[in-house]
């Protein structure tokens, strides 16, 4: 059966696109463009069929479909030639059972989708193989693509240069000065991406990489490409596999430039549309309160959207005001009777640390999910008897700078007192004195 997918405007607009077109928004009204299947073929295999397959190619090794991403290449990206995709496996990441951590905050059944875990580090991977295998495609088929350019807090500019590398490809990213992690900015500089480090925010960069990406050919890999949507759905698709098929109560999600809440509402929609799932979990989409359009717009009741300036927060990889992607998230929150929570600093950097007391090791955008889940939980929104995922987007290793100056006590500057900092003991190199430690050690955690 051959299965098919275009482009399309999300809003409903008239005309379809093929995926390898550069196009990026609706000739007609502005608006983003999404990737529509054919569900009527896809429809023709049975649901139990659709399992069957997605379950004998996870993680294995057969190319591309040991991808997590290719291994849904049906319902994802049917147009790439196999010998086209560019692919590091991506997907196939943890699904950690936080048991302890729900047992202290009252979640009897709480799991961590750590999406971090990955070739670079976060989620973008899962799109990004399906971007970068676009423009492979469109290079064999002839067309003249000189290079691929994203704006970034970081880690979208990971993937890229990583992607990119692995395909020959010329990588551009536009990153805002000062204000990502170290590890951030020498991930596309290893790969040997073009780094244009800018005096402004990501909304500033957006609008440039935007500019560029009209005026010169170079093709746009930020989330209002809709072909990243694509890849990062999968993480629904997967989260389904790892319970056998059953359909948790909630999704708990960062939420920046809200690709991702779009890519995983429109994974469970399409799954549903298949017959592979009956009913939609719910959606809570968590944001710093630094940077917090939907959240206030939420307040609204989403009857109105306002940019904002988003001001400096410890999750810098969502310190966005201006999100590319508001239409579709709250299209997508309005289906999936979603909510909007927001976290201050102190919040989220308390919640990282706390999560990370029962063996976890979160990124401060994970702190935001998890302090807005335990605001949820405390206002009765989430039930104790939820079966909850939290999404963590990205690794902590990522963040080292944000995770010493916690325990340094070094976060003044972001209004944070520490409760859960842990220092080092310095202490001579005498036995009595080790032992000391050790035992005072011991009896503080007892108590």
């Amino acid at each position: 059966m051959p299965y098919h997918a275009w482009f399309q405007c999300f809003r409903g607009c008239e005309g379809r696109y093929a995926l390898t077109d550069v196009i990026y928004v609706c000739p007609t009204c502005g608006g983003l463009l999404e990737v529509a299947h054919d569900m009527d073929a896809l429809k023709t295999k049975p649901p139990e069929a659709w399992k069957a397959l997605f379950d004998s190619r996870y993680m294995h090794t057969e190319w591309p479909y040991g991808s997590s991403v290719w291994g849904k290449k049906e319902m994802v990206c049917p147009v790439v030639d196999e010998d086209n995709v560019v692919s590091m496996f991506e997907g196939g990441s943890n699904l950690f059972w936080a048991e302890r951590l729900g047992s202290q905050i009252g979640v009897d059944d709480l799991w961590v989708k750590q999406c971090g875990n990955s070739h670079t580090g976060s989620f973008k991977d899962l799109g990004m193989t399906v971007l970068v295998s676009i423009v492979n495609q469109m290079v064999a088929e002839g067309k003249n693509i000189p290079a691929v350019a994203c704006a970034s807090t970081g880690d979208t500019s990971a993937a890229l240069a990583a992607y990119c590398a692995s395909a020959g490809m010329q990588a551009v990213v536009f990153l805002p000065a000062n204000k990502i992690s170290e590890a951030q900015l020498l991930q596309p500089l290893a790969n040997g991406a073009l780094v244009l480090s800018l005096d402004t925010d990501f909304d500033g960069c957006m609008k440039l990489v935007q500019s560029v990406c009209t005026e010169e050919n170079i093709y746009l890999a930020n989330s209002m490409n809709s072909l990243r949507v694509e890849g990062q759905k999968t993480i629904s698709v997967e989260l389904l596999q790892q319970f056998d098929w059953e359909i948790p109560d909630w999704i708990v999600i960062p939420g920046g430039n809200l690709g991702n809440v779009s890519a995983l509402g429109k994974g469970f929609l399409e799954l549903q549309q298949m017959g592979i799932i009956e009913r939609l979990p719910r959606i809570a989409v968590a944001q710093s309160a630094n940077a917090d359009p939907l959240y206030q717009s939420f307040l609204k009741n989403f009857d109105a959207f306002e940019a904002q300036e988003a001001q400096p927060t410890l999750a810098s990889a969502i310190q966005i005001g201006d999100p590319i992607s508001f239409e579709k998230a709250i299209q997508i929150l309005r289906v999936f009777n979603g909510v909007v929570e927001h976290a201050t600093e102190q919040e989220l950097a308390e919640a990282a640390a706390l999560a990370d007391r029962t063996g976890l090791f979160c990124c401060p955008h994970t702190g935001v999910a998890f302090a807005a889940l335990l605001k949820l939980l405390k206002r009765g929104v989430i039930q104790k008897s939820d079966r909850v995922i939290v999404i963590s987007t990205a690794h902590g290793l990522k963040f080292t700078e944000f995770k010493v100056h916690y325990h340094q006590d070094q976060l003044q500057a972001f209004g944070v007192h520490p409760k859960h900092n842990n220092r080092p003991v310095s202490l001579p190199p005498d036995l009595d004195a080790v032992k000391a430690a050790i035992f005072e050690a011991i009896e503080n955690k007892g108590s």
